[in-house]
């Protein structure tokens, strides 16, 4: 099995390595469209960062997709956490935590960017601890969120 395949990902069509790139699959897939939206968004921007590191592309054009990512990273967590809180998510708290621990390695990979510039090695993390994160954080997390709110609507 493919390191790829282990965490429920596809290659990029024409790819001829991990190391340019994810793509979202629709197994990823919560069903709630404003969720699905924003993961699909990170996916994308994930393959970005990859494909920015392996071709050489400029430190600013790098540094640019880096903070690009984490911004959206910010911003996405921050509206999952209000849509916990507007359908009263049990889980939320240990939900936010999750989400902080991993605002906190996101920062630590910045910090080894702006100590160690772009490198194949920093798209080898990225691809390992981000998508590894994202895949398993949606199935295992958001999946639950999501159910959580479809519940709520059939309540209601």
């Amino acid at each position: 099995m493919t390191k790829g395949a282990e965490y429920g990902l596809k290659k990029i069509e024409g790819a001829t390595s991990w190391k340019q790139g994810v793509a979202w699959i629709p197994e990823l897939e919560t069903g709630n469209e404003e969720i699905d939206s924003q993961h699909k968004q990170l996916f994308r921007l994930t393959s970005n960062l990859i494909e920015a590191c392996v071709s050489g592309q400029s430190e600013e054009t790098l540094g640019k997709t880096l903070g690009f990512l984490v911004d959206y990273t910010v911003e996405h967590f921050r509206d999952e956490e209000a849509l916990q809180l507007k359908h009263n998510y049990p889980d939320y708290e240990k939900h936010k935590k999750l989400h902080d621990n991993f605002k906190a390695t996101v920062g630590e990979l910045v910090a080894q960017y702006k100590a160690d510039g772009s490198s194949d090695k920093l798209a080898d993390v990225v691809n390992t601890i981000v998508v590894r994160w994202l895949t398993q954080h949606i199935t295992m997390e958001d999946f639950k969120i999501a159910a959580h709110i479809r519940r709520e609507h059939k309540k209601g």
